[in-house]
């Protein structure tokens, strides 16, 4: 900032051009600062929502128990994945679909571990796609929406921001990370190499601005159908991938859980 004593002081040797110089381009440095603070305040003031569809049998877990609901160190999967996005952001609106079933199994745990950030529940539906299509419709047009499967407890919050982040430039974000064995593709009862540099693994959560992924959902189901992302690009939109955690694991199998808790353990969760 400039400093006036010394201004004042200097002003007789310094002609009215250079003076009004000065005094420009401290105006330009004032209007610069509050276009910056500007431009962050309206980034702040973006609306985000997660939907966070948790509608596991446990049968790959050979548990009565939905695994959604096991415990990984004194919590359900289910606590740690929303805390996950509630430490991200305070104010971001969590929408938890979950079958009418289990609904109420939900609301017990809730109660046993004292668990009390807000979210809204919605109805699971016949299928993941009719699920998120139920979660949608919690939601308004001008949010930037997070699909994300309840049983990944351990997305970080970097990528959480990359994905908010791109999809609010580019209307979508995809996470992704690199596939380090090797493949082959199979067909028959041949099967040949594939070069791995051409794949990419896809997790959650997977970002959009809501009205373009609402519209997606407005297309009838189809099976080939495997996540969100693909809904989206059924419709002509190009998708676009960021960078993932490898941590981000999805837990469906008792040696996951095995993991999950390592994971755990390793970060002190």
């Amino acid at each position: 900032m400039f400093d006036i004593t010394t201004l004042s002081y200097n002003i007789k040797v310094i002609n009215a051009y250079t003076i009004t110089t000065f005094i420009s381009i401290a105006s330009c440095f004032v209007v610069h600062k509050k276009c910056i603070f500007a431009l962050s305040k309206i980034t702040s003031l973006v609306k985000k929502s997660v939907i966070i569809v948790a509608g596991g049998s446990g049968s790959r877990m050979s548990s009565d128990i939905p695994k959604q609901f096991l415990l990984i160190g004194n919590h359900p999967i289910l606590m740690h994945t929303i805390k996950r996005f509630y430490d991200y952001d305070k104010t971001i609106q969590i929408i938890l679909v979950l079958p009418s079933s289990q609904q109420l199994f939900w609301q017990s745990l809730c109660q046993k571990h004292d668990f009390t950030i807000s979210h809204t529940i919605a109805n699971g539906g016949e299928t993941r796609f009719h699920s998120v299509k139920n979660g949608l419709e919690c939601i308004s047009d001008d949010f930037i929406v997070a699909i994300h499967d309840g049983v990944r407890p351990f997305v970080s919050r970097e990528t959480i921001e990359r994905c908010f982040e791109t999809a609010a430039k580019k209307g979508n974000a995809i996470p992704a990370i690199e596939v380090v064995d090797s493949l082959r593709f199979v067909n028959k009862n041949e099967n040949t190499s594939v070069s791995r540099n051409d794949y990419r693994l896809i997790q959650t959560p997977q970002v959009f601005k809501s009205f373009l992924i609402k519209k997606a959902f407005a297309q009838a189901y189809d099976t080939s159908f495997t996540d969100d992302a693909g809904v989206l690009e059924k419709m002509g939109e190009t998708l676009f991938l960021v960078e993932g955690n490898k941590e981000n694991i999805k837990i469906t199998t008792p040696y996951d859980l095995l993991i999950a808790n390592a994971i755990l353990k390793a970060n002190n969760l």
